[in-house]
């Protein structure tokens, strides 16, 4: 019997990866431009930096993480989420000590015991930013952009941005206690899992996709209507320096997140496209996160991107990979020369394909328009005898003679 990959872990085949790849190097090149540099941060961390930072009552820590216990005896659990990991690092390494400002960025797995449907898997990926060191509501716009940016630069004119407050520790409390109160009068109509969280994360409901706890929640109070002073004016300038710079948003008031740590300004990248998996990215500040996990009093913002709902949204484009060159040869000694020129072409940084079974011409050209290479080199005995052979344009369709040689071959394939 074939062994097959676990329910929820999969493979990305090629074809799918050169999706992915230009996924992450739009990422780095977006992100690098506003002087974020890349961390690399491991898949295993012990239970209590996530039970600490994500929060207890949260579903990810209640029934979500793979924990387990090592040959060591300790309590560790692979990474269900890349902000608390980035944090840990930031504080081990004293990286506030050198400049409180961080501006970090990392891609790669997370883990998560979910039930596994469209564009959300048990390993999934994520790229996310975590910029530290600073309150001034001019980082949040900034963060704000450069993720639009990121979008823009994919080419993607959905998802779109939707941001709202969550408030502070001074504001959230008494808005806490004021939806608990209105939730109380309609709980026979919350789902289980908002009847479970009613006491420790009452928030939740306000985002639930149930009909029940869509219906309960019709004119609940909002946190917009309930920030301090110092929230609401920081919301107010955060919308304001949006504006100032044309980046496009609306406000969801209904919007939370499910991560303890959140604080202030939170945000989604949302689009109709996914079904109910709306939300292709998201995140927020977290002002208290560092000093919760044992480091200084220094505030955060940041957010992470779904890689594999992004590559759903880009599947309409063709990312497979051309070869600039399929070399045709007919007969051993062409097939020999074309094997040297071959690997000439690619150390000067040309990619190039050849049959390597000795098959027809007409076999070989197939398998050209197969590859979609951008051009056919074809050789035979004349060819050889000539030094010099037929170079056709695929796409063009046009054909001149060059010389059989990796330069004049190489210039006439770059142009």
């Amino acid at each position: 019997m074939a062994i097959t990959g676990i329910k929820g872990f999969n493979d990305i085949l090629p074809g799918e990866v050169e999706k992915w790849q230009y996924i992450e190097a739009t990422a780095r090149r977006v992100f690098e431009l506003y002087g974020l540099s890349e961390i690399r941060i491991p898949i295993l961390e012990k239970t209590e930096l996530f039970s600490r930072s994500i929060g207890d009552a949260t579903d990810i820590v209640e029934k979500e993480m793979y924990s387990f216990v090592d040959k060591g005896e300790n309590r560790v659990t692979m990474r269900p989420e890349g902000t608390a990991s980035v944090m840990r690092s930031y504080i081990e390494h004293k990286l506030y000590a050198q400049d409180p400002v961080a501006r970090l960025y990392y891609m790669g797995p997370m883990f998560r015991y979910e039930r596994p449907q469209k564009g959300r898997y048990r390993q999934f990926h994520q790229i996310g930013a975590e910029l530290t060191g600073v309150t001034d509501p001019t980082v949040d716009a900034q963060v704000l952009t450069m993720l639009s940016h990121f979008f823009a630069e994919l080419g993607l004119d959905e998802p779109s941005l939707e941001i709202n407050s969550l408030g502070c520790p001074e504001c959230r409390p008494v808005y806490r206690e004021s939806l608990k109160n209105f939730l109380l009068t309609r709980m026979e109509l919350l789902c289980e899992d908002c009847v479970r969280r009613y006491e420790t994360n009452p928030l939740r409901a306000l985002d639930c996709k149930a009909a029940g706890c869509k219906e309960a929640t019709k004119g609940a109070p909002a946190m917009l209507d309930n920030l301090c002073q110092g929230c609401s004016d920081h919301f107010e300038k955060t919308k304001s320096y949006l504006d100032a710079v044309g980046t496009k948003y609306r406000i969801n008031e209904r919007m939370v997140r499910g991560l303890d740590y959140y604080t202030r300004t939170t945000f989604e990248m949302v689009t109709s496209l996914l079904g109910a998996q709306s939300a292709v990215a998201a995140g927020g500040r977290y002002d208290g996160l560092i000093s919760e996990l044992g480091g200084p009093q220094i505030p955060g913002i940041g957010f992470a991107i779904g890689v594999e709902r992004v590559a759903l949204l880009l599947a309409e484009k063709d990312f497979a990979r051309r070869p600039d060159l399929f070399i045709a040869a007919m007969g051993e000694v062409a097939h020999g020369r074309a094997f040297q020129l071959m690997t000439a072409l690619q150390r000067l940084g040309s990619s190039v394909e050849i049959d390597y079974e000795g098959k027809s011409l007409k076999s070989q050209l197939r398998r050209a328009d197969k590859f979609k290479a951008r051009y056919t080199l074809i050789i035979g005995e004349d060819e050889l005898s000539k030094g010099t052979a037929p170079l056709k344009n695929m796409d063009g369709g046009t054909q001149e003679e060059v010389a059989l040689e990796a330069e004049a071959i190489l210039k006439a394939v770059k142009g």
